[in-house]
């Protein structure tokens, strides 16, 4: 497999891509699958999920039971390696520690960065999200709108497998005959939870996520995605016809070494690296886009992480796909005569309009769950079922005291037992111990429900990040970021609006919710939480006020793009994740053209 050192690089590519996540694992599959060479440049280990994945593994086989601590934030088993929301010799810095203010910041530093860990929950943006700001007149519109992403969402659903259904619901898109898998069955309490949801006028449809509820269709698939090229059709159809389908018995954070969900070290690379055009250097930090006398980028200069030496990398085109906060942190250590605030940053945007996802949770319990017979409820991992924002009319009226809506993720039932079972009962229990304690363990476990809120962010002047005007420098000598924060009142009032839907769903249910936070600033997850950070170098119609255009093309230098999520100009209540790569995968094909016609 053709992973290359420094020494072995070529000495030019047509494009370097910086970034081996959903962002880069789509933008390199797109270049290199259609003849383009690549270089990918990674700043963290190899990761070999056929090989690190333990997905039989048992808490008890794990140290501490497999709980989170500093250095594993999710668990022992979760497929995160050298990397969390803290990455020994690679601080960044905070204006305040207070709740309300405070940004946390997820890295992953490993081949297929956050793909081997996240929920791989893949909703469509629908229309209105791409037009926020003509709807209600807050934030910024995308300078494209549904239809031009749509066609990419077909080819991403088709490539990684994604299953769910077509609803016909409000901004709630469907897809085409054939892109989507079948759902799988939920469980018990999704059921129980659907039934009294929809008695409150709150629906409950299947969930869409990058899980292979089946094999993908090999034959057919390949011909939809690459129209007219054979090679890349017979590539792809021998790597779908290698993917098995899931087994429903490893949560999906752990990584799949059968390939049956979406990760870009399993879907994305393989494929690209079978066409013989995609090389890979790991342990690549890149800190610097360099610019020729043209003012054109010719490439990018990174620190080797093993040996610490500085090296550089030459191509006709640049591609950030770092990460929407790692991106703008590049950019904005690019300086030069010609770019003394950053690159890319005649606007002064790059860094601005930072958002992530309004987060809020409530648990509860329910004794018509209570005492139930065994089952296997390992399931699909979650998100069976899911709520889509169902309030369009009212909000759109002013009824709701705030702009943008969320969805609601939500599950139960008897998971894998782990160290955590049976623990926090005080609140139901009044406390027991010895036998009555064993007993409560056992009418209790399966009868808790849990309800996320995943909310829509308005972009604001007071959220973004900047190099440490303090000097603080990473352990390779790059100058870190610091972080401001601010939420409105549009997302607390949200995160409010969340904690009482969820408390009534679980009266409805005949459960007792453990507790509902009324002030919705205390009831929010802190920015960052919820690992959704996208915006700082946003796309617009007007070079003045965006850093790339619609192509995710920066305004000033013509052959450098971004195409993560940090060209987002706003972040709607979907995770992003889909979005990234059908947006990725749009630009790659921009790029593809202008690469042919030369003006690249």
């Amino acid at each position: 497999m053709p992973f290359v050192t420094p020494k072995s690089q070529q000495r030019t590519y047509d494009v370097i891509v910086v970034g081996s996540g959903a962002a880069g694992g789509q933008t390199a599959y797109t270049l290199s699958m259609e003849g383009a060479r690549v270089l990918m440049l990674e700043a963290g280990r190899r990761y070999r999920p056929e090989g690190e994945t333990p997905m039989f593994q048992t808490p008890d086989l794990a140290p501490l039971g497999g709980v989170g601590t500093p250095q594993k934030p999710f668990g022992f088993y979760d497929a995160t390696v050298d990397g969390g929301w803290q990455v020994p010799g690679e601080p960044y810095v905070r204006t305040t520690e207070e709740h309300a203010g405070r940004f946390d910041w997820w890295r992953a530093r490993m081949l297929g960065g956050r793909t081997n860990h996240w929920g791989r929950i893949s909703l469509r943006n629908g229309p209105y999200d791409f037009k926020p700001k003509s709807r209600d007149g807050l934030g910024f519109d995308w300078p494209i709108g549904y239809e031009d992403v749509a066609p990419y969402y077909d080819k991403v659903e088709l490539l990684i497998g994604v299953y769910g259904s077509s609803e016909g619901l409000e901004n709630t898109p469907d897809s085409p005959p054939g892109c989507l898998l079948p759902p799988p069955k939920p469980i018990v309490s999704d059921y129980l939870i659907a039934q009294r949801a929809r008695r409150l006028g709150v629906p409950a449809i299947p969930g869409h996520r990058a899980v292979l509820t089946r094999a993908l269709d090999h034959t057919a698939n390949p011909r939809r995605i690459h129209p007219g090229n054979e090679r890349a059709q017979r590539i792809l159809a021998a790597d779908m016809a290698s993917r098995a389908p899931c087994l429903w018995a490893t949560p999906c954070g752990r990584g799949c070494s059968i390939r049956a969900n979406y990760q870009s070290t399993t879907v994305h690379l393989p494929p690209a690296l079978a066409t013989g055009n995609l090389d890979i250097t790991t342990d690549a930090m890149v800190y610097e886009v360099t610019l020729a006398a043209d003012g054109h980028a010719s490439g990018v200069s990174y620190v080797d992480r093993t040996t610490g030496a500085h090296e550089h990398a030459s191509a006709r085109v640049v591609v950030l796909a770092a990460s929407a906060c790692e991106s703008a942190r590049i950019l904005l250590n690019s300086k030069s005569t010609h770019f003394p605030d950053g690159l890319a940053n005649s606007s002064g945007k790059v860094g601005r309009y930072l958002m992530d996802t309004v987060g809020s949770d409530v648990s509860g319990q329910v004794p018509l769950l209570e005492s139930l017979p065994p089952l296997n409820e390992d399931a699909a991992d979650g998100h069976q079922l899911y709520t889509p924002w169902w309030l369009y009319k009212e909000q759109l009226a002013g009824k709701l005291g705030f702009a943008r809506g969320y969805h609601i993720e939500f599950g139960g039932g008897k998971r894998m037992p782990g160290p955590g079972t049976g623990s926090g009962l005080e609140w139901l229990t009044g406390g027991n111990y010895g036998r009555k304690f064993k007993e409560d363990v056992r009418r209790y476990y399966g009868s808790f429900v849990y309800f996320s809120g995943r909310g829509e962010m308005i972009p604001n002047e007071n959220s973004y990040c900047e190099i440490d005007p303090g000097g603080v420098k990473d352990r390779f000598g790059i100058p870190v970021l610091r972080f401001h924060w601010q939420w409105s009142e549009h997302e607390t009032r949200q995160a409010a609006h969340m904690q009482r839907t969820f408390g009534d769903i679980i009266e409805a249910m005949g459960g007792k919710p453990q507790k509902i936070e009324t002030d919705g600033a205390k009831a929010i997850a802190p920015g960052g939480l919820i690992i959704h950070e996208v915006g700082g170098t946003i796309m617009g119609a007007d070079p003045r006020v965006s850093v790339t255009n619609q192509w995710c093309q920066t305004w000033d230098v013509p052959n450098l793009f971004v195409t993560d999520g940090g060209v987002f100009p706003s972040n709607a209540d979907k995770n992003p994740t889909l979005t990234i790569m059908a947006i990725a995968w749009r630009a790659a094909d921009h790029i593809l053209a202008s690469l042919r016609r030369k003006e690249l």
